[in-house]
């Protein structure tokens, strides 16, 4: 079996839950909810069920204030520490204060040993086209660790309203659309401000096979050319954005991506656990069998495009 480093995983931390006056959580199956707060054996277990030699754990998506930052990456800077082999961490940050985010993002590369840091792709409706969050986008390219661009709640859900329940509207505006196109929107908003030419050494991750892009892929590459940017959306595609495939387990988004992107930026992930270790492992299988992925390529695609992104290494026994 290969070895397999998952880049899309979750916990919550004791701190945060406590610290929410509507526990967010409640609504959550509980087994799911015990899933995310564990980060000893249950977590240890559920990796060696799916193959997952490393994991790099993330905070669900929210803002917070610095403190609980702080203190959440310490928690989970001490799980790690009992579990080094296994475990590393991208760090949670206060986005809505950039100057103290790109502080608590250095804190934690340089003192927690963290590789990187999983923000939302907005702050309450704010992306980051706006430069008053550019700040963190320089602390990551100093520091030159990724940035993990995830899907969060949409900031106004009431546009996903329709005459269904709002039930299928919270899923249309998360997990079932919005999510996705939002993700891709930040990105293409991104690229459109400038950022990418500010910061032409940053590393930004996206998950779930690409959020739509590479599908547009073709189309964004014809409109974006005429927005006048140093470079262009196909080099800043090639050069500076790598993609999970995380809680997506088919082949024919897979295949999309690998025709639009450089297979050395296309990693693996899961999305624990929100997905099951267990179905990733089974879909690399699949790769596999497909024949469509090359021996070589499907190493690069489990593990060894996060060891180059991250710095991390993981035992080939």
């Amino acid at each position: 079996m290969l070895p397999l480093i998952t880049l899309e995983e979750h916990y919550v931390s004791s701190t945060v839950r406590a610290s929410q006056k509507v526990d967010r959580y409640a609504s959550f199956p509980p087994q799911l909810v015990a899933k995310l707060m564990s980060l000893g054996d249950e977590r240890i277990q559920d990796m060696d069920n799916g193959n997952v030699s490393l994991q790099i754990i993330s905070h669900g998506p929210g803002i917070r204030p610095p403190p609980i930052c702080r203190a959440a990456n310490d928690e989970l800077s001490v799980a790690i520490s009992k579990n080094p082999s296994r475990m590393a961490g991208f760090a949670m940050l206060p986005m809505n204060n950039p100057d103290a985010a790109a502080s608590e993002l250095e804190r934690c590369v340089r003192d927690l040993g963290f590789v990187g840091s999983l923000i939302d792709n907005h702050v309450n409706g704010g992306m980051y086209d706006d430069e008053r969050f550019w700040t963190v986008f320089d602390k990551a390219q100093e520091l030159d660790v990724p940035l993990y661009i995830h899907p969060s709640f949409a900031a106004d859900n009431e546009r996903y309203k329709g005459n269904y329940d709002d039930s299928i509207a919270m899923a249309l505006g998360a997990f079932g659309w919005g999510w996705h196109s939002e993700t891709a929107l930040s990105i293409l908003r991104m690229f459109a401000s400038g950022l990418f030419d500010r910061f032409p050494s940053i590393k930004i991750i996206i998950g779930h096979m690409g959020e739509m892009l590479p599908f547009q892929f073709e189309r964004v590459i014809t409109i974006s050319d005429k927005w006048g940017k140093k470079r262009n959306f196909r080099e800043v595609w090639k050069n500076n954005i790598w993609i999970t495939t995380s809680g997506m387990f088919a082949l024919p988004p897979l295949l999309c991506l690998l025709q639009t992107t450089s297979i050395e930026h296309v990693m693996y992930s899961v999305d624990y656990p929100f997905s099951a270790n267990e179905t990733g492992s089974a879909f690399i299988e699949g790769i596999r069998k497909s024949g469509q992925v090359t021996e070589d390529d499907l190493q690069r695609i489990a593990f060894r495009n996060a060891e180059n992104l991250l710095g991390v290494k993981v035992s080939r026994e």
